[in-house]
């Protein structure tokens, strides 16, 4: 990766983002994107394979191993994702940086309560206490 020593404007920026790090940053968001894709695959096909859709019958299959792995990566994956998300749409439209900043820690703090309290709840049925 050039380094900006190079003796052509291309070389100069060859690699190099407005932060420095946009190509990791798109990377991720892919790679969360196509997580996504198949755990929503992986959702959808277990409940039209589960014989009735009743509270009893999901927690009865949250509570093996087959399903409430697969639904809490799909809890993480998800609000991850969506907080990559919405951090790109603040970057993008809000540009006093005091304000993005704040915007930044509010994002992320409410995202780490919904997977917590998410994560939680499928626990607590994972763990019989539901």
């Amino acid at each position: 990766m050039s380094t900006g020593k190079s003796s052509t404007p291309l070389g100069k920026v060859r690699g190099l983002g407005s932060a420095h790090e946009g190509g990791n940053h798109w990377l991720a968001e892919r790679f969360g994107a196509v997580a996504l894709l198949l755990l929503s695959a992986w959702l959808l096909a277990s409940l039209l394979m589960l014989p009735d859709l009743d509270q009893r019958t999901l927690a009865e299959y949250l509570r093996s191993p087959m399903g409430a792995v697969p639904m809490a990566l799909f809890v993480i994956t998800a609000f991850m994702h969506g907080l990559d998300g919405l951090k790109v749409v603040v970057d993008d439209y809000v540009h006093h940086e005091g304000n993005r900043i704040a915007l930044h820690f509010i994002l992320t703090m409410a995202a780490i309560g919904g997977a917590a309290l998410a994560l939680f709840a499928l626990a607590k049925i994972a763990f019989g206490a539901a």
